[in-house]
């Protein structure tokens, strides 16, 4: 049994995401900053992480996947704010941006419609069983999330909510 955990020192489960996390674009107004995420306790075998943040309350049939991470090493247990921001795709040796569903790179935060219910933001880290997913650049996420998935030997969830 693995205590893998993600925690964050900026939200606790269920708490909502503040607005400098919201997205700055089409009309929203945030810092678009993504949130520092720590990881602890991955099982034997891990030689990767990987982080994503989904929305599945997004009203696009399919939810909205925010922000992919892949190729993170396994020395890396956390990812400090704003660590997504800003549209590299190289995070400097603690992991490789991919696009988001705004079709950009990086940390897109979260932006529902105004006056729809709270929507769930779930955080996940994905201990991998590979070192790296080795996949092109330009990949897009949901070739990297299936890769993800065929690699995982577990995976550990943070859901923060967010309206406006």
């Amino acid at each position: 049994m693995s205590n893998f955990t993600i925690t964050s020192p900026e939200f606790q489960e269920q708490d909502s995401l503040q607005h400098a996390h919201e997205f700055n674009g089409f009309d929203g107004s945030g810092d678009n900053r993504s949130p520092a995420l720590r990881w602890q306790g991955a099982p034997e075998g891990t030689q990767s992480f990987a982080v994503t943040l989904y929305d599945p309350d997004a009203p696009t049939g399919s939810g909205f996947w925010h922000w992919v991470v892949c190729d993170i090493p396994p020395d890396v247990t956390e990812l400090a704010a704003s660590a997504g921001s800003g549209g590299q795709a190289d995070l400097g040796g603690k992991g490789t941006q991919v696009g988001n569903d705004y079709g950009a790179t990086g940390y897109g935060g979260p932006c529902p419609p105004k006056g729809s219910p709270a929507h769930r933001y779930i955080f996940t880290v994905h201990a991998l069983g590979v070192p790296k997913l080795g996949l092109p650049a330009g990949t897009t996420n949901a070739v990297v999330r299936f890769m993800i998935h065929q690699n995982s030997l577990a995976s550990a969830s943070l859901t923060a909510l967010y309206k406006r």
